[in-house]
C-alpha cells in the first residue's frame, strides 16, 4: 500500500480519532489505527469496543491496501514532520516506511486482520438532524449528566424520538435539563437510547464540520455519520461515529417537571450568570450555596462562609409577587446560563422547599433541587 498525504491532512485526521484509545488497553490492537487506502481517499478508524470513530481524508493513493499503527506515537511523529509532502509506504509484513523532506521513519505495524471491525447497521432507526442545532441542543442539557457510575443509566444523554417531538433530557437526580424541539416521527421509527457521557463529548467535539448528521440506532448501539462541508482545506470528508447504547429504561423524568406555574420572573442571562458568579465566589466546600430572594422589583443574592464572609448582590427585575426566598448550588444555576445562548430566561419558584426551574421559549427547561435553608 502507497500513498502520498499532506502532513497537516494527516495529522488533523489523527487527532479526530486519537481520544478514543485509552492508555491501558487489554489487547494491543487497540492502541492502533486501521489505516485503509483506497481511490482518493485514506480512511482512519479506532475504536475501544464501545465507541470507534472513522473518518476519511484525501490522499493521493498510488496502491490500495491496509495496516494498523500505534496510534498515539504515529501522531506525534506525524506532527513533527518538516515537509508539508508525506509519503507512506506499507510492505506486506505490515512494516511501515514514512517519508518527510530529510526526515524517514520505519514504523512496525500489525496487520488488519486482528482488528475488530466497525458494525455495520442494516435496518435500524434513521433520522438527520441540522449539526448547528444538535450542536446546541447537547450543550444546553449535556451539563446535568451524572458522574456517579452506580447510577450507570444516568451516566450520559437520553435521546428520544416520539409525539412528533426530538427531545435530549440529563440528570443527575440534583438537577435535570431537557430540551425538545417539534419533528415529524413515523410510528415506526419511534424509539431512545441513552448515549455514553464519552460517546455524547467526542460527538460535540466533532459536530461543528458541517451541515447535517445522520443518526442511526437499535437498543443497542448506534452511530453518527457527519458530514462535512467541503471547505477550502477540502481537509476531511467525512467523519463515522459507532457507539454502544447505555442499556436499561431510563427514569421518568416528566416527574419531577413541576406542573403548576409558580411566580416566574424574566431575566437578562448574562447579567444574572455575572451576579450569581460574583456571588459564588466567597462560597466555600461546606457552605456551597447561593440564597436567591424576591421582593418587590427586586432579586437579591446573596452567599455566605464561615471561612471567608459575605457576598450581595442585587438586580432589578419587574416583580409583585410575595416574597419569597430558596438556596441553590452555584453551579447548578450557572451552568444552564453559560450554555444557553438566548439572552432572556425565565425563572420559577414557589418556596425554599421546591425545585427552581429555568425556562426559555426555545421548549427548554432546567428543574433545579433547592439546598435547604438552615
Amino acid at each position: 500500500m502507497k500513498f502520498k498525504i499532506n502532513r497537516d491532512h494527516f495529522s488533523n485526521g489523527l487527532a479526530q480519532v486519537l481520544n478514543v484509545v485509552g492508555s491501558k488497553t487489554t489487547m494491543p490492537i487497540l492502541s492502533n489505527v486501521l489505516i485503509e487506502a483506497d481511490k482518493d481517499f485514506i480512511s482512519l478508524t479506532t475504536t475501544n469496543l464501545d465507541l470507534g470513530i472513522r473518518c476519511k481524508i484525501k490522499a493521493e493513493v498510488k496502491e490500495g491496501g491496509a495496516v494498523t499503527l500505534p496510534v498515539k506515537r504515529l501522531a506525534t511523529i506525524v506532527r513533527e514532520l518538516p515537509n508539508l509532502d508525506v509519503s507512506f509506504d506499507a510492505s506486506p509484513n505490515h512494516q511501515v516506511k514514512l517519508a518527510s523532506g530529510g526526515s524517514n521513519f520505519r514504523i512496525m505495524g500489525i496487520g488488519k486482520e486482528e482488528f475488530p471491525p466497525l458494525p455495520e447497521f442494516g435496518d435500524e432507526k434513521s433520522f438527520t438532524l441540522d449539526q448547528p442545532e444538535l450542536v446546541s441542543m447537547l450543550k444546553s442539557v449535556s451539563y446535568a449528566q451524572s458522574s456517579d457510575e452506580t447510577r450507570y443509566i444516568l451516566n450520559g444523554v437520553y435521546f428520544a424520538f416520539r409525539d412528533g417531538k426530538f427531545s435530549l433530557v440529563a440528570t443527575d437526580g440534583r438537577r435535570l435539563a431537557l430540551i425538545a424541539k417539534e419533528m415529524e416521527i413515523p410510528a415506526t421509527s419511534a424509539g431512545a437510547i441513552i448515549l455514553p457521557a464519552k460517546t455524547v463529548s467526542e460527538l460535540l467535539r466533532m459536530l461543528d464540520k458541517g451541515e447535517k448528521v445522520k443518526i442511526d440506532f437499535s437498543d443497542r448501539r448506534c452511530s453518527f455519520q457527519i458530514g462535512t462541508d467541503k471547505d477550502s482545506s477540502g481537509l476531511i470528508d467525512s467523519i463515522y461515529l459507532y457507539s454502544k447504547v447505555v442499556e436499561g429504561n431510563y427514569p421518568n423524568y416528566q416527574q419531577v417537571i413541576p406542573k403548576e406555574t409558580h411566580q416566574r420572573i424574566k431575566l437578562e442571562r448574562e447579567l444574572l450568570l455575572q451576579c450569581i458568579h460574583r456571588a459564588a465566589l466567597v462560597t466555600s466546600e461546606k457552605a456551597n450555596s447561593v440564597k436567591l430572594k424576591l421582593s418587590s422589583n427586586l432579586l437579591e443574592i446573596t452567599a455566605q462562609s464561615p471561612d471567608f464572609g459575605e457576598a450581595h448582590e442585587s438586580m432589578a427585575i419587574s416583580y409583585s409577587g410575595p416574597e419569597l426566598q430558596a438556596a441553590f448550588n452555584p453551579s447548578f444555576l450557572m451552568d444552564p446560563l453559560k450554555a444557553l445562548t438566548k439572552d432572556e430566561v425565565f425563572f420559577e419558584v414557589k418556596d425554599e422547599v421546591s425545585p427552581g426551574v429555568f425556562k426559555t421559549l426555545e421548549n427548554f427547561i432546567c428543574v433545579i433541587m433547592p439546598v435547604r435553608l438552615s
